[in-house]
């Protein structure tokens, strides 16, 4: 449904997948830390083995002389009672020591710093899930594999650049979720800096035996004989790549013994390849979705906006508001959004923040088959609640919720503080349960989400249900993909109990 979707692009502007580190801007900068820590431990290390090196270096020449001196005339050299002293001195004492510095691991202190330090390290799924996370930016944002190995972002304070190692991983991953479409487009991105000259641990007949085969994979046959040919000229003996060209030759004259039958003209045609594109995706709306997010929604047409306003606000003649209203803004009409201006200060979003660094998880998401949480690939993110006890901030906050909208808080769930790391995102979803999904708050025991208010700078606030009780699906938003920097946003969930004569319901189900 396109009006749901478009939430996306009021609520959370593009800013900048996987349960990793990436999805929290607090752990990835503690691995910035982390890896400062190890670079000052091997500068020690390596000014260790230097200064170890640099005293071997000056007995050696030391030596060098002494020797040079002493071969030229043994006898007359050893006659002498020092030197005779000295060499045997040397020889029973000094070259041991020599010896035991030269055996000396002087890596002791930065081994132990990196064992230490190397249970905070991200592993292979963390890798994983960074290389994904690059993927869905690409497709969301349009972005081609030179844009993004050149480090051409928008926004980018830290330019970096992808080397045809870094490329061909991402093809790899790629290629392991048998996604071939982002496979062939990182492997050619590989084999064109490659073939540009840069200097790599990967060759060209790597790269080549996953693209001809990723290109197959999606019906160019034409397009995979001529990448594997090219492989076999590089590595005749190549075995897979032999047994691969056998097996497209095969293939193509199959195809056009078939062809015989058609006419001249047909007959004549190449075989025409699949219509290259991504997977089947579980989520149908996902290219309006990545539209959205591109600023590419549809626009509200003038009528509609001469119906929207904006307001000083007092909270139906509430105390705290009516010498200080808030700024409200009409921010569209169907489901109705409300956008409350200068509502959160910048010392309470820090402290906000801070109480929630400590906390954050990976967010979670009710399962609609258990009615239990649990984490989900389109929610990638890291949350963490704060309840109005704990600090006289959250609680300030909550009350200012509850003035402000006229509903109960004391029924709503805890205020939750998420945080998107790059790639962070949140799919199209709605906020409260469906018809189908019944038991999805039943161990609060408040019924179901009611409202919606999300603090992003300014505040947004929308009813989930028709005041009969009914899910309004037009409400159906999302969080953009991260594509630099990172992102906060806190939410306050609202529910039915408690808004029995604060919101009255209707006989009509869609009022």
């Amino acid at each position: 449904m396109i009006w749901c979707i478009l939430i996306v692009g009021i609520l959370l502007p593009q800013s900048l997948a996987h349960p990793g580190f990436f999805t929290s801007i607090g752990q990835m900068t503690d691995l910035i830390h982390t890896e400062k820590d190890l670079v000052t431990s091997l500068k020690d290390y390596i000014k260790a083995e230097e200064d170890k090196l640099e005293q071997i270096k000056k007995w050696a020449e030391k030596l060098d002389r002494l020797t040079s001196t002493a071969t030229k005339d043994p006898e007359g050299f050893v006659g002498h009672p020092v030197n005779a002293f000295k060499l045997m001195k040397r020889l029973n004492t000094e070259w041991s020591e020599l010896e035991n510095l030269v055996l000396k691991d002087m890596s002791d202190g930065f081994i132990s710093n990196l064992t230490i330090q190397r249970q905070y390290f991200p592993n292979d799924e963390d890798q994983v899930g960074a290389a994904k996370a690059l993927l869905r930016l690409q497709d969301t944002y349009n972005l081609d594999t030179d844009t993004i190995s050149k480090g051409n972002l928008p926004g980018v304070k830290h330019k970096s650049f992808l080397t045809a190692e870094d490329c061909f991983e991402l093809g790899k991953v790629a290629y392991t979720e048998a996604d071939y479409y982002h496979t062939e487009l990182w492997m050619e991105q590989a084999l064109r800096q490659l073939d540009e000259g840069e200097v790599s641990t990967i060759d060209k007949v790597s790269v080549l035996d996953y693209l001809s085969y990723a290109v197959y994979q999606q019906g160019d046959l034409d397009k995979a004989l001529l990448l594997t040919k090219k492989l076999l000229e590089l590595d005749p003996e190549h075995q897979r790549a032999n047994g691969n060209l056998k097996y497209f030759e095969y293939i193509m004259a199959k195809e056009k013994d078939v062809n015989k039958s058609a006419s001249d003209d047909q007959s004549d045609q190449k075989t025409t390849p699949k219509k290259k594109g991504i997977a089947v995706d579980y989520l149908p709306e996902r290219q309006k979705y990545e539209m959205l997010c591109r600023g590419e929604g549809i626009k509200m047409t003038p009528r509609r906006q001469k119906k929207l306003f904006c307001r000083y606000h007092d909270g139906n003649r509430n105390p705290k508001f009516i010498l200080a209203p808030a700024k409200q803004e009409d921010e569209w009409d169907k489901p109705r959004i409300i956008r409350f201006h200068d509502i959160i200060s910048d010392a309470e979003i820090e402290i906000v923040k801070d109480l929630a660094k400590p906390r954050l998880s990976r967010a979670t998401v009710h399962d609609p088959e258990t009615g239990k949480l649990t984490t989900a690939q389109y929610r990638v993110s890291k949350s963490a609640w704060l309840s109005g006890y704990e600090n006289p901030v959250v609680s300030r906050i909550n009350m200012r919720i509850q003035d402000l909208t006229g509903l109960d808080v004391s029924t709503a769930e805890e205020l939750q503080v998420a945080n998107y790391g790059v790639g962070g995102q949140y799919e199209p979803h709605f906020d409260f349960a469906r018809k189908d999904e019944p038991d999805a708050f039943k161990e609060l025991g408040t019924g179901n989400r009611i409202a919606t208010w999300l603090f992003y700078g300014t505040a947004v606030f929308w009813y989930n249900l028709f005041a009969s009780g009914e899910g309004d699906y037009s409400t159906r938003h999302a969080a953009c993909p991260v594509l630099v920097g990172n992102k906060w946003v806190s939410n306050k969930w609202l529910h039915e109990r408690g808004q029995e004569f604060r919101r009255p319901c209707t006989l009509s189900e869609l009022e």
